[in-house]
């Protein structure tokens, strides 16, 4: 009779082998794991305030609308088309309701197409036409204090030109719009305007007021203006004034993120060691309800930070990549005491990259216990809840934080009946006829940005 080798050797075996030990032994085992969860920085430095009545209202100076938006457009193959209540965000044309009117007004826009390089508008030529960018990203040119070519900014999708010229504006373009990329452009030639204007009298009288309205009772923030003197010598009367406040301020409702967390009676009782079946399921549930928290805060299209961002405070990259130049610009918007700059994972990379060519090391901060990288001494945190398209383009935000500094805010309610953790309640639900335990977990938010230049954005980067 021959013997069956044992481990791959022919001698007989003189010891217990280690796969019929391991019968006998105790397995160390880890707690279960999750690859979503994530740093969630977001959660950590925006401070929270108590919401009580589920509702959080921001008071506001009055403000004027100026009609600083962007225009949206709709495509018909290669043909683009200006919606007509659109041309509205147009500020002489703020607040025109003539549906009819603005329709012929958008048929009048002749579309163009440029080339990466090509001159839009020159400067000192004449501004004889409204330009709307349906799509591409242009860069205005002007000269410098010192005789220098100076760049003045760059718009993209939705912003546009030479409004002015609906007022009877005549000045020339004051600098240069050059084409980045591959521009779609739709201008309205004044010849065209007037044409209309002849025949409507309404837009005529609207346009008029609007140009002899100006910015009067206007701070440069289009916030009613407060009167002051001062460096007067004398007796001089002093003008009497007030602080008008917005009649109709914005109110946050608390946002909610809910689940049913569902566990069988006999695994409650009977695997529950060495670890509590039901403590670990509602672990993971919470790791997953927080993450949909963040992700909510960042994109959600009411109170998400993306979308609640000012037009005025969202900029766009020069050339693509997110360049240290382009940095500057973003702390540029939020220049009051920056707290924290939020970037996808990829778009801090590729800052890293635009930095290691120009050989700049970014300097190293402490925040939340641990080191991260900063620019300007702005700590730059990931948060891959802010999306990247499919093409690879994203955008970074820089806020600042608290109400004191009349920054961005997190919004909750503590104090909940069977409360798990601070604004998280987990509610025993019963036993079903299955012999099924239910909970319910329950957490309560929100966001606001208490005013405008609290919160910046910088979009259009390119991160891959």
């Amino acid at each position: 009779m021959t013997e069956t080798p044992v481990n791959g050797h022919d001698e007989s075996q003189l010891s217990l082998g280690t796969a019929a030990a391991r019968n006998l032994a105790t397995t160390t085992k880890t707690a279960p794991q999750m690859q979503e969860i994530t740093s969630r920085h977001l959660l950590k430095v925006l401070p929270w305030i108590e919401v009580v009545g589920g509702a959080y209202r921001v008071n506001r100076r009055l403000s004027y609308a100026v009609g600083d938006g962007r225009v949206t457009f709709t495509t018909t193959g290669a043909a683009v088309r200006v919606i007509p209540a659109e041309l509205c965000e147009l500020a002489p044309l703020r607040g025109f309701d003539d549906t009819d009117v603005l329709t012929e007004l958008a048929g009048r826009f002749v579309q163009r197409e440029y080339e990466a390089g090509q001159v839009i508008a020159e400067s000192g030529g004449p501004s004889d036409e409204v330009l709307l960018l349906a799509h591409g990203k242009v860069r205005k040119l002007g000269e410098g204090a010192y005789g220098n070519q100076a760049q003045l900014g760059v718009l993209a999708d939705g912003d546009h030109l030479g409004e002015q010229v609906l007022t009877g504006d005549r000045e020339p373009w004051g600098f240069t719009v050059q084409a980045v990329t591959a521009c779609t452009v739709l201008a309205l030639p004044r010849p065209a305007l007037e044409e209309l204007l002849e025949r409507e009298p309404s837009l005529r009288e609207h346009l008029r007021e609007r140009a002899e309205g100006g910015s009067r009772g206007q701070n440069a923030h289009g916030e009613a203006e407060i009167a002051l003197t001062a460096g007067h010598t004398g007796e001089p009367r002093l003008p009497g004034t007030f602080v008008d406040y917005d009649l109709s301020p914005r109110e946050y409702e608390l946002s909610v993120a809910q689940t049913i967390l569902r566990v069988h009676t006999r695994v409650a009782d009977l695997y529950n060691e060495p670890m509590n079946q039901t403590q670990q399921q509602l672990r993971l549930t919470i790791e997953a309800l927080r993450e949909r928290q963040e992700s909510e805060l960042v994109n959600n299209r009411e109170f998400g930070l993306l979308h609640n961002a000012d037009l005025k405070q969202r900029i766009h990259t020069r050339t693509g990549p997110p360049t240290p130049d382009d940095l500057d610009d973003l702390l540029a918007t939020v220049w009051k005491e920056p707290s924290v700059i939020l970037a996808h994972p990829r778009g801090i990379a590729a800052f890293a990259r635009q930095c290691n060519s120009r050989g700049l090391y970014p300097d190293a901060v402490e925040i939340n216990g641990q080191k991260a990288p900063a620019w300007r001494g702005v700590p730059i945190l990931p948060c891959n809840k802010i999306p990247v398209t499919d093409k690879g383009i994203s955008s970074i935000m820089v806020m600042r934080t608290g109400q004191q500094n009349q920054g961005v805010v997190g919004l909750w309610r503590t104090g909940l009946p069977d409360e798990y953790e601070p604004g998280l309640s987990v509610r025993f639900m019963g036993i079903n006829d299955q012999a099924v335990t239910s909970y319910l977990v329950t957490t309560y938010y929100s966001a606001a940005v208490l005013v405008p230049d609290a919160l910046g954005l910088l979009e259009s980067v390119e991160v891959g």
